[in-house]
């Protein structure tokens, strides 16, 4: 089939001015590079080239396209009924990260390995990662409850040259535990960050699922249970408690690690959440929090990051990490300095 030609895009309202799909999706540049993916083009009434949303098929064929076009990953593909994350919406999380990083290096936004990063939760697709160290450079480590999931990634990773000194893999053998049992001795990061489970139980996430397809007009016939268009296993999806309860752990064991990590993030999908985040976080005296709008379409969410570490010493750990010497050090294949507790 001939992909149909795009009309000139114009940037879709609410994603980062960095962000490579805020004009949308070079269809014929995706489907030349995976041809897979052309079966599952359409064309709008308005003209445009498109896939079906609701389509689980077509989901992973576009991510597939997109991280092979716009980020040189090869090979990517995920297991039955795994999480499949949209990318624009994941790489916009790493723009304003990037940013946050910036606003404390007189404006320019750190590169390259000296930067380490570590991805709560990083799943079988391995967004994260893979797009954050294509855009930047950095180094990263993901965790994950489920050895299955990191299996995939480390296939992904074996698949692409290169990306093996830059992205390691950790089992986290006990489902409580955000950061005991996964940080090795003297180890610190510049950045975690999260994307925590939505909801509360299986029956609240098709519930949800059954909400969004309707959105999509996929609802489905005769009562039956929804089909999820993303996919998810239960950890990805679900949490005792909801995203509630999983951030309030995650923000309370943060303050066991204080001089760990540089700066702590997380996504925060539901807005009635983050008052409970912001109480949390009062209640541990951070030297810093910002609250990060973002949106993609109509989806409207947040990114809360924090930090245990005062101004100057913030300014300490950018010398030590990120300056020349860090630099010097890890072009000898030395790790960065470490900063004193």
């Amino acid at each position: 089939m001939t992909t149909p030609a795009a009309p000139p895009a114009t940037p879709k309202p609410g994603l980062h001015p960095r962000n490579r799909h805020r004009t949308g999706y070079d269809f014929a540049a995706l489907t030349a590079a995976v041809p897979g993916l052309a079966r599952f083009v359409v064309t709008t009434p308005a003209g445009t080239p498109s896939i079906d949303f609701g389509d689980p098929a077509a989901v992973k064929a576009l991510n597939r396209a997109l991280l092979e076009v716009d980020y040189g990953v090869r090979g990517w593909d995920i297991p039955p009924q795994y999480l499949c994350p949209p990318i624009p919406g994941r790489a916009d999380v790493l723009h304003h990260l990037a940013d946050l990083l910036a606003e404390g290096n007189d404006g320019v936004i750190p590169r390259g390995d000296r930067l380490f990063v570590l991805d709560i939760g990083v799943g079988a697709n391995g967004v994260y990662p893979l797009v954050g160290h294509a855009e930047y450079g950095w180094r990263f480590v993901g965790v994950d409850t489920d050895p299955v999931a990191l299996d995939n990634v480390r296939r992904i990773v074996a698949a692409n040259p290169g990306l093996s000194r830059a992205i390691e893999l950790r089992h986290q053998p006990v489902s409580d535990n955000v950061f005991v049992g996964v940080l090795r001795t003297g180890e610190r990061f510049d950045l975690t960050l999260c994307n925590p489970p939505f909801h509360a139980s299986p029956a609240e996430a098709m519930a949800a699922a059954g909400r969004k397809l309707k959105n999509l007009g996929k609802a489905p016939r005769g009562g039956s249970a929804p089909r999820l268009n993303f996919g998810g296993q239960s950890n990805e999806l679900w949490y005792p408690g909801g995203e509630r309860a999983f951030l309030e752990r995650l923000i309370t064991q943060s303050a066991g690690i204080p001089k760990r990590c540089l700066w702590f993030s997380t996504l925060v999908s539901k807005a009635e959440n983050l008052r409970y985040v912001e109480v949390a976080l009062e209640k541990l005296h951070p030297c810093a929090t910002r609250v990060i709008p973002m949106a993609q379409g109509q989806k409207q969410s947040r990114l809360v990051a924090w930090t245990f570490t005062p101004k100057a010493e913030r300014l300490k750990w950018r010398r030590a990490r990120w300056g020349r010497d860090a630099g010097m050090a890890v072009a000898k294949g030395e790790p960065p300095a470490e900063q004193p507790e």
